[in-house]
Parts: structure tokens; C-alpha cells; sequence
């Protein structure tokens, strides 16, 4: 039943939008309708083809969380995006990265917060902490935030043993860690982080923008930052092979981060991480807006995918 709850809620959630097409200015988008899985709900999944992709060379692949706000402003719901497209292709233009292609992978509405949640960061939490993180509420329904829990153990189990090998297969792409990046916003860029440290072996770069430490939305007597940061000590991949990027702005809900995020940086620097292999920006004035992660997404770009 929650099942097919889950696919019913999903379905709701992306029929409107199925269908439209999508408006970019530099290279092709082609989109994968409700793409299955037997370990999460179905998704569209958008593909970015660079201008001149051919089958004929090899091409890095950069995936990316919440597809459906990468491209095109005219269909999302606030009239932002990431402006993907335009970097990529400006970047590209300019030989300044890689050839690569992006695979936008769409947020499923409802359950995104669970599947973007690091799941095994619960460990670090007593048993009252987590009773209270799971009857955590937000707005005026009061439901609750994490529902019955997080599931992004197997969310991260569809990117890597569905849809990676489907990319894989179906474009002409290097399939190695050394080729293959993450990268995501807010609850995006806990999710990238936890991607990178579960599956180090598959992904060799994560580009975390404005990263949700909280998990919640409150600092005060929360113990979730705490637990994603002794997570991340734990479990960080090695610096030889692996590249991290994180950073922040400092209005609305980005004015949470920098304690958390100076934190994470002294996990960085304990575990070896250096200038060449892991960068965090701040950057003030900046908010949390699809407006604001487009003005910077070429800085994480161009760290993970320089020639």
C-alpha cells in the first residue's frame, strides 16, 4: 500500500509537467520519462547533450539533484533555474572543462527531503534524539518532516545501480570515478556529500552548494548537524582521488550555515583535504535561491571538470 501510495503521489506530482518541453539556449536535453526503480519512486530524468555531443569521443558525466530546476525558469514553479545549460556550454566553449554531460535527476515532491537525508547519520543520535527527529513538524499541517524515516540509502541505490549503468550504456561516457561527479543545493548538497562517502569508488568529485547542515529548520538544541558532521569524519574518501566543493551565503535560510560549514571544514583539513582537492566559499549577500546557485555554479564547475 505505501508503495503504491508512493507512486500515486509521485504520478500526481509530475504529470503536469511531463510533457513540456524543455528551453535550453546551448546544447539538447533528452528526457526520460518516469524512469523506474525498484528502489524509489519514478522519475524524470533529463539528459544535457553538449552542442556537437558525438558518439565518436568519451564524455565526463556530472549528476545533479532536483532536475527540474536546472534548465528552463518557464516551468518550474518559482520561474528559477540553475541556468545549467548556459555554464556548461559557455565552459565548454571557452575550454575551460572537460567534455561532459549532465544528468538532471528529478525530486520527487513529497519524498524529497527523505531521500535527500543521510541516512546513516541517524547512528551518531540517541535513541531520544532520533524519537524526536522523526516527530519533528513543520507548517501549519504539522506532518512530519522525515515522515517514518529517511530512504536516501536507496535513493543512492537507484543513481548507482540503475541509472549509472543506464548512462553509461546509453551515452558515450568515461565510466570512471575519475569521470563521474555529483553535485546539489540545500538538502542536494547533504545528499552529494553523503553520495561521495558511501560510493567513493563510483563518484570521484561532489559539488555541495548551500548545504542543508541543519536538516531540520531550526539550530537551536538540534542534534542532526552534530551527527552529519561526526558522519562525515567518519566516512570522508580519501583526499588522493576525491574532490570536495562546499559553500554558503549569508541571507535567509543560507545565514544558518557557516558555523556548521566552519566545522566540516576542520574535518576537511584534519583528513588531509588541501587547496587542490577541496574548496569552501562564502559568499555574502547571497540566499537560498535557485537565482543565487546559478550566479556561482561555474566556480564548482570548473574545480571539479578542469582539464
Amino acid at each position: 500500500m505505501k508503495k503504491l501510495c508512493s507512486f500515486i503521489a509521485g504520478i500526481f506530482f509530475l504529470s503536469g509537467i511531463f510533457g513540456q518541453e524543455v528551453k535550453v539556449s546551448s546544447g539538447k536535453i533528452e528526457r526520460h520519462e518516469n524512469f523506474p526503480s525498484k528502489f524509489v519512486d519514478a522519475r524524470n530524468v533529463d539528459v544535457w547533450l553538449p552542442d556537437g555531443y558525438s558518439t565518436k569521443k568519451k564524455y565526463a558525466v556530472l549528476y545533479m539533484h532536483d532536475g527540474q530546476m536546472l534548465f528552463d525558469s518557464s516551468t518550474n514553479w518559482n520561474k528559477q533555474e540553475w541556468g545549467v545549460d548556459e555554464t556548461m556550454g559557455k565552459l565548454l566553449r571557452e575550454k575551460k572543462i572537460k567534455d561532459c554531460i549532465v544528468v538532471g535527476v528529478w525530486n520527487n515532491g513529497k519524498y524529497r527531503h527523505i531521500e535527500y537525508f543521510p541516512q546513516k547519520a541517524l547512528n551518531y543520535l540517541s535513541e531520544n534524539d532520533k524519537t524526536d527527529l522523526l516527530n519533528y513538524t513543520r507548517g501549519e499541517e504539522k506532518e512530519h518532516l522525515l515522515q517514518d524515516g529517511p530512504i536516501s540509502d536507496n535513493y543512492l541505490k537507484f543513481l548507482v545501480f540503475e541509472l549509472n549503468p543506464f548512462i553509461d550504456s546509453a551515452y558515450s561516457t568515461f565510466s570512471d570515478q575519475q569521470n563521474t561527479f555529483i553535485s546539489g543545493s540545500s538538502m542536494g548538497g547533504l545528499i552529494s556529500m553523503y553520495a561521495i562517502c558511501e560510493y567513493p569508488q563510483v563518484f570521484g568529485g561532489a559539488a555541495c552548494l548551500s548545504t542543508h547542515w541543519p536538516g531540520t529548520f531550526k539550530t537551536e538544541n538540534n542534534p542532526v548537524p552534530e551527527a552529519f558532521l561526526s558522519y562525515l569524519n567518519d566516512h570522508l574518501p580519501s583526499p588522493a582521488n576525491h574532490k570536495f566543493y562546499f559553500d554558503y551565503g549569508t541571507a535567509t535560510l543560507d545565514s544558518l550555515y557557516k558555523p556548521f560549514q566552519l566545522q566540516a571544514d576542520e574535518i576537511m583539513k584534519s583528513k588531509g583535504f588541501k587547496k587542490k582537492n577541496w574548496i569552501t566559499r562564502e559568499f555574502p549577500g547571497e540566499d537560498h535561491t535557485e537565482r543565487a546557485w546559478k550566479k556561482r555554479f561555474e566556480i564548482p564547475v570548473k574545480f571539479l571538470l578542469k582539464k
